[in-house]
């Protein structure tokens, strides 16, 4: 009796620590060095269902919150998040006797390590200060609509703000987000510069309409397998929902768009006899392809051996994945050329797996919406518009620099019918229209200011005059 009491004491211990060593659910949370001496917060939070593993993720530095990545295992002690989607990676084991798991942070080609800390409940960080963001009651209408695609089956979610006495004069715009999945504020990185602007422009006497991209929020559909051409036709569909309405001017219906929503615009533009004027805030003036070229260069945070043959290298990788092939075919081809690269040999660290690396490298390069970006050219839709237009960026602008995209959009504009347009440069701002010292994107969430008032009121007089 007393060995099989010793024995079952023995079983139970271990099969409770094992259960012990499998419990990952909760929140983790780490400091990642971002640069010497600078940490950021993130905030795992683990949970289990039906056997499987789910992370939502928050880094509040960024204003970021319940990320989702594409997929999380746990199995012997190993966590692994495969945030792919998000452009990285976690690997860490759980150490059962200090009860952390110490791990590596992978981003593209760089590792760093990180050790997530289990909490009871997440660390307070204090909520940046954003004091261009309206607080209700507003002075003016705010209605929820919701917008029907027949065509896609898919259901947009908006927000419609009028003017108090809004009337069939009272002009509207449809704010149109940039890329990514973006909400009907356009949040990112703890502003939401389209709240912000909706609210100005409501209260000079101008109406506005902001949705939720399809997939995101209240929106229904599938934003991973849009592409540019999808989100031209959701606003085709809007145009035609306030079409219908008596409270606005039907006849005076802008766009405004940000980022990839300033190459969309002039594509509906020409799509739609109804758009009466368009305003384009930091949109790219040149081929995908040359985009991807650009930011593939200047965004390289990592040495190499041979500047030309770097180059050539991602000409080659853009070349293949943008060609009209079809995909599965353009999946291999793109594989073996990853697989047979000597260029990608040299720059690969030796603890990164190269056939997952590949395996995301490829499936970046080829998704739906790339792929139809890489071969789309604005300049080409500017060119063809016959309605007023205004354009601006910011000279501190990283992502879309205007040095590269300022001079087409401007030719482009020259050879159109437009009897009216502006390209302006606003000195100073960077990609979100805010006042910045170095206009990188680590830089967004640091600075208070959600969009310069002097865009706000270009953006609000240029509408006004053109009534």
């Amino acid at each position: 009796m007393k060995t099989l009491m010793i024995t079952l004491v023995i079983i139970l211990s271990i099969f409770g620590n094992n259960l012990l060593a499998q419990n990952i659910e909760g929140i983790w949370q780490g400091n990642l060095e971002v640069q010497p001496g600078k940490t950021m917060l993130f905030i795992f939070k683990i949970s289990e269902s039906n056997k499987s593993h789910f992370t939502k993720l928050d880094i509040p530095s960024q204003g970021l919150m319940n990320l989702q990545p594409a997929s999380t295992t746990f199995l012997d002690n190993n966590l692994i998040i495969n945030a792919s989607n998000l452009g990285f990676k976690f690997d860490g084991m759980f150490n059962e006797e200090s009860g952390e798991i110490k791990g590596s942070f992978q981003e593209g080609l760089n590792i760093v390590p990180l050790i997530l800390i289990k909490k009871i409940k997440a660390e307070q960080v204090e909520t940046p200060k954003r004091p261009q963001e309206p607080s209700k009651p507003y002075p003016y209408l705010v209605e929820e609509v919701k917008i029907y695609n027949s065509e896609d089956h898919i259901s947009l979610a908006g927000t419609l703000t009028l003017p108090n006495s809004s009337n069939q004069y009272t002009p509207v715009v449809i704010l149109i987000s940039g890329s990514g999945p973006q909400d009907r504020d356009e949040s990112y990185m703890g502003h939401k510069p389209f709240l912000v602007l909706a609210d100005y422009l409501t209260r000079k006497g101008i109406a506005v309409l902001r949705y939720d991209d399809r997939g995101v929020g209240e929106s229904t559909g599938n934003f991973e397998t849009a592409t540019t051409a999808d989100f031209s036709n959701d606003v085709l569909k809007i145009i035609e929902f306030l079409k219908d309405r008596t409270d606005i001017d039907t006849r005076n219906i802008g766009l405004i768009g940000h980022s990839e929503g300033a190459i969309i615009a002039p594509k509906v533009a020409n799509s739609s006899q109804d758009v009466s004027s368009i305003v384009m805030l930091a949109g790219t003036g040149i081929l995908g392809k040359k985009v991807s070229l650009q930011q593939a260069l200047d965004y390289r945070n990592f040495p190499v051996q041979d500047e030309e043959k770097y180059r050539d290298y991602i000409v080659k990788a853009i070349a293949i994945a943008a060609s009209d092939k079809d995909v599965t075919i353009v999946k291999n081809e793109l594989k073996s050329f990853y697989q047979d690269s000597e260029v990608l040999n040299s720059i690969l660290p030796q603890n990164i797996n190269k056939d997952e690396f590949i395996e995301n490298l490829v499936k970046s390069r080829t998704n739906p919406w790339i792929r139809y970006f890489y071969n789309y050219n604005p300049a080409e839709e500017i060119a063809k518009i016959g309605i007023p237009a205004l354009a601006l960026y910011g000279s501190k602008d990283t992502q879309v620099p205007p040095k590269y995209n300022m001079k087409p959009v401007k030719e482009a504009l020259q050879k159109s019918k437009s009897g009216n347009y502006e390209v302006v440069l606003m000195q100073g701002l960077n990609h979100l229209f805010q006042e910045s010292k170095t206009g990188q994107i680590s830089e967004y969430p640091e600075i208070e200011e959600t969009m310069s008032p002097k865009v706000l009121e270009k953006i609000s007089d240029w509408i006004l005059e053109e009534i």
